[in-house]
């Protein structure tokens, strides 16, 4: 049996507005779901973490494994379902992968999950 990757277009869920001021439907609730998935995992959301905070706008693999507990094939299959995601982009630039944010998914996320304040009295 074959995997296929599969890329979350993130232009989909752009439109989306905030859950306090409308519903989602289907497809923008099946479009959200595999990014907040993703984030569901605690090595994954300090992979996001680390490569979001990160210097320059980007971070390379081989700073963020040591920072971890566990092998470097997992650290990879973490950044794999970030990246199929849609909230990951990486380049390889010789040995290693560099990786960036993709701020498009991450302000979609952030935008859906907006929750405005009530005025104080």
């Amino acid at each position: 049996m074959s995997k296929q990757l599969v890329v979350l277009n993130t232009d989909a869920v752009a439109c989306c507005e905030p859950l306090a001021q409308a519903a989602l439907d289907v497809s923008q609730a099946e479009s959200l779901a595999p990014m907040f998935k993703a984030l569901g995992d605690p090595i994954r959301l300090r992979l996001l973490s680390m490569i979001t905070s990160a210097e320059g706008g980007e971070a390379c693999v081989c700073d963020m494994t040591p920072q971890f507990d566990v092998s470097g094939p997992t650290i990879s299959h973490h950044l794999k379902v970030l990246r199929e995601a849609g909230l990951i982009e990486g380049d390889r630039r010789g040995t290693w992968i560099w990786y960036r944010p993709m701020p498009a998914a991450l302000g979609a996320l952030a935008a859906v999950l907006a929750v405005s304040q009530p005025a104080l009295v």
